[in-house]
């Protein structure tokens, strides 16, 4: 007779006092060390909303000033859902990952449009909002309204991890799972956003991906982690791809005193940005190749006066190159068949375009190189 395979017991959701154990410390400490962060001084929830959307995939010290001025601007939503999306991604250029910024103001719509311009108050209902995944719902839904809801992002997957010795690399289906039901296990209690902060903050500050402060730790006597000499182990590093090599040629096309601009579309790299219009091409095409190419995308046609250098940069997922060409041609074009949207601007009306980090530094050595002086 074939046996039947076995599968280990799933893991068990820990016991009402193992949770107090860890609670308790780690609220204790929260109200202790926590760092005085400008949203943690509001009840306000679009301004909490804000803080976690920029938060993401973005450091502390660089959001803050950010967030101020992104709230001075467009302090209620309703006044971000009635701004054009060219003047918020302005206000957020230079903050990166711009998706971000298209689906603020599109769920700023939907908060005025279906709930009277009031961010719903469970997590549930947020989710049905652009740009609201479990962990922003979480967020939002346990700090600025109390619910007990849970979240996990990358500091609190590593704190859980080491509590409880949860096995799996990042991104393995069991092993979120499991992370986001102990999340749900701690989140029940008392004073549910201060604990998903709490976990947050631990994480960022404490338990640490290297070099974790464990004699620092409040919670340090419950870590399964700690008790098994595996903090360094746990979770184990997630294995990234090497970026992909990406090379542009971007369309120089003085006019008088202006600069030829190109808007995206909304999908894809740099999606809904302007930019000096660009074009991919082979790392060793020569100009003539890259005119070409920027000929299709523009839809008339150019030639090569002058290459003007290159501009670097390194993106998450890509290594990027930008070949500055300087074009010209018989008819400027108004409208282009890759492009959303054109403009003709001066230096000086591009400082209120959405730009990425990388086309600035693009146009800021297009700028230094004395294009519109000569």
């Amino acid at each position: 007779m074939k046996k039947r395979a076995t599968h280990p017991p799933a893991p068990e959701v820990p016991d009402a006092g193992r949770l107090t154990s860890i609670r308790a410390p780690l609220l204790g400490w929260y109200d202790r060390e926590r760092r005085d962060l400008p949203w943690r001084r509001t009840k306000d929830p679009y301004a909490i909303w804000l803080s976690e959307v920029m938060l993401q995939q973005t450091q502390v010290a660089t959001v803050i000033p950010y967030w101020e001025r992104f709230l001075a601007r467009f302090p209620t939503v309703e006044a971000l859902a009635k701004a054009p999306l060219d003047d918020v991604l302005a206000a957020w250029r230079g903050l990166g990952y711009y998706s971000r910024a298209r689906n603020l103001h599109r769920a700023a719509q939907e908060v005025v449009a279906r709930f009277g311009g009031r961010l719903p108050s469970s997590a549930e209902a947020l989710l049905t909002l652009p740009g609201f995944g479990r962990y922003t719902a979480g967020a939002v839904a346990s700090i600025a309204f109390g619910e007990e809801a849970p979240l996990v992002d990358g500091n609190v997957a590593r704190v859980l991890s080491r509590l409880f010795e949860v096995e799996g690399p990042p991104g393995d289906r069991a092993r979120e799972a499991r992370l986001w039901e102990l999340a749900r296990a701690l989140v029940k209690g008392e004073r549910p956003g201060d604990l998903n902060q709490a976990l947050m903050e631990h994480g960022a500050t404490v338990c640490r991906p290297e070099s974790p402060l464990c004699l620092l730790c409040p919670v340090r006597a419950g870590c399964l982690a700690f008790q098994h000499g595996r903090v360094d182990e746990l979770p184990p590093a997630r294995v990234r791809a090497a970026p992909k090599r990406l090379t542009l040629a971007l369309a120089v096309w003085p006019h008088e005193d202006t600069l030829l601009f190109a808007r995206r579309a909304e999908k894809g790299l740099f999606g809904g940005l302007w930019e000096l219009p660009a074009a991919e091409v082979e790392l060793d095409a020569p100009d003539t190749a890259a005119a070409l190419r920027l000929s299709e995308a523009l839809g008339v046609s150019v030639t090569a006066k002058a290459a003007l250098g290159t501009v670097q940069r390194q993106l998450t997922h890509r290594a990027l190159t930008l070949r500055l060409v300087r074009v010209s041609g018989r008819h400027r074009p108004s409208r282009a068949p890759a492009f959303h949207e054109l403009r003709w601007c001066t230096p000086a009306q591009a400082e209120g375009l959405g730009m990425s980090t990388a086309m600035q530094k693009a146009l800021d050595a297009v700028l230094g190189a004395g294009v519109l002086g000569r």
